[in-house]
């Protein structure tokens, strides 16, 4: 393990900023989120998670995807790819819910023979330095699904907290490129990671899948579906969900197509050209949220597509709980 004294941390952000952009949790206009370090930046390393995740920097909110153009004639037309990014980047002081959720990420957007160029390439030009969590929060119930919150799964580099210092271990040849691109302000020690502290909240999820499969049609969805707003804030905050919209501009003869983050809570989502949605009431698309994180994901990536972050916890207007709602589902009674 190599550590760094706490007061040399902007020393270090600089060395890592002088090759790549270094993404920190910082305090901007009263929210904890990932901004783009530069001197000034106070990291803000203590504490809960930021308010949004890591996602935004591998799954922009909007991203062009081509350009197109209509021949003077109107015979023919010219489509241009946008090319996919190149810079590299250090994401610095990632929590390991968060890294897990890059792990889902990269099930959707890079398997099952496909993979999204403008993904792909940020995930593989970015270091990922996680920092593990000590004491969880309230809201916090990540180990009920697996992750240890003082170990980061997939990251490049972890970090622990000593006090007045942080201990580095490089997990992966980028973290250990890293380290060494740093290594005057690190010094060699032999300290004990420690311990995080158990999630206060917790979830049995043994056999929710199964339990799920079967109850589609139960009378749960419409009780829980009745103080939902479908304002989308779940589905904003949330690390894993990745659902989007493909829109175009025009100007004459030009324009392009961008994709942005939708939600599977706006009726709109599944609006059909036709004027047919399948998904017609709240009801529908609640249920849709909870089996895909619960039921579909796991059928289809043998994973979890929540990483206990609680982020929806602390956001949700009228606190429709996720891990109320899987305690609900252990209480139901089906029949045989």
């Amino acid at each position: 393990m190599q550590i760094i004294k706490k007061a040399k941390v902007p020393e270090l952000l600089e060395l890592m900023a002088a090759n790549a952009a270094v993404y920190v949790p910082a305090q901007v206009g009263g929210n904890k989120q990932y901004t783009r370090w530069e001197k000034g930046v106070e990291p803000a390393l203590d504490g809960g998670n930021t308010v949004s995740s890591a996602k935004e920097l591998f799954f922009p909110q909007t991203e062009t995807m081509y350009c197109y153009c209509i021949s003077a004639n109107g015979m023919g037309a010219s489509i241009e790819e946008a090319p996919a990014p190149t810079g590299k980047q250090v994401v610095f002081g990632i929590r390991p819910c968060d890294v897990r959720s890059l792990k889902l990420l990269d099930d959707v957007f890079l398997t099952r023979g496909y993979e999204d160029k403008f993904y792909k390439t940020r995930r593989e030009n970015t270091v990922l330095v996680s920092l593990g969590c000590l004491e969880p929060q309230p809201t916090c119930f990540c180990d009920s699904l697996g992750i240890n919150p003082a170990e980061a799964e997939g990251a490049d580099v972890m970090m622990c907290d000593l006090g007045d210092a942080y201990g580095m271990e490089a997990k992966t040849g980028a973290g250990k490129d890293l380290l060494a691109a740093c290594g005057k302000l690190l010094q060699d020690g032999s300290a004990q990671a420690p311990a995080a502290k158990p999630c206060t909240l917790r979830v049995e999820v043994d056999g929710l899948t199964e339990k799920l499969q079967k109850m589609f049609e139960h009378p749960i969805w419409a009780s829980l579906c009745k103080k939902c707003i479908n304002c989308g804030t779940c589905t904003w905050v949330c690390p894993t969900c990745h659902c989007f919209d493909i829109n175009g501009q025009n100007r004459g003869d030009a324009g392009y197509k961008f994709r942005c983050w939708d939600s599977c809570m706006f009726s709109e989502y599944t609006q059909m050209a036709g004027g047919h949605n399948p998904r017609p009431s709240k009801k529908e698309r609640v249920r849709q949220r909870f089996l895909h994180k619960l039921q579909y994901f796991p059928e289809r990536y043998e994973e979890w597509g929540c990483v206990g972050c609680g982020r929806c916890l602390t956001k949700c207007p009228v606190i429709l709980d996720i891990t109320r709602f899987i305690n609900d589902v252990r209480e139901v009674a089906l029949d045989a």
